[in-house]
């Protein structure tokens, strides 16, 4: 069952709904606007509001459901949290590498959000408390998931009690990830080229 799980979430990370959503209403692909990423950042930089709160909900779910299924079916703790590390790493991979568009995916901001809110609430609601604070001073997408992401192992530190944990270790891993999908966005940064978060 739990290998099953892990080929479960990676099918599961990888449906492109922002590249679905957005032929699906008639806008094309979004391959082709903005960044050319099939998250939900770019698709609001197209003005559908709808659409883009519609892709980040199902991928934030798509994130949260393996999660939840492991907790659920699969039942002995001593090896239940590293299972739950390779299911989260697998979603959160899947939307990275999805093998449904050759492994051209998104960026796995959304995703590893529905991750932490299914592995611990309060680290979900506290990542995407950073995420909304430093966009809302900055409107810079990127560097709020590159702040949010960075932050999530020291809060889930916190919530362990400042123990190594599973749970940290999941945020390291997947922190790791995302530090690894935004590379180009830290030159931009760097160079003060980055786009800022814009609606029509």
């Amino acid at each position: 069952m739990p290998y099953i799980l892990i080929v479960f979430s990676y099918l599961l990370g990888s449906i492109p709904f922002g590249l679905l959503f957005s032929k699906w209403s008639g806008m094309g692909d979004i391959r082709n606007v903005g960044s050319g990423n099939i998250g939900a950042t770019n698709v609001l930089r197209t003005g559908n509001k709808k659409i883009a709160i519609a892709t980040l909900l199902c991928d934030v779910l798509k994130g949260a459901i393996p999660i939840i299924l492991i907790h659920k079916y699969y039942a002995p703790a001593s090896a239940a949290n590293w299972i739950e590390t390779f299911v989260a790493l697998a979603a959160v991979l899947g939307h990275v590498f999805p093998v449904w568009i050759r492994f051209k995916g998104g960026k796995g901001v959304a995703t590893a959000l529905g991750v932490y809110f299914a592995l611990n609430p309060l680290l979900g609601a506290f990542t995407m408390l950073t995420w909304l604070i430093m966009a809302k001073v900055f409107r810079i997408s990127s560097l709020s998931a590159l702040v949010a992401s960075t932050l999530s192992p020291l809060i889930a530190y916190y919530l362990c009690h400042w123990t190594m944990t599973t749970l940290v270790y999941n945020t390291l891993f997947i922190a790791i990830l995302i530090l690894h999908t935004h590379r180009d966005n830290i030159r931009r940064l760097l160079s003060g080229q980055e786009s800022r978060i814009e609606v029509n």
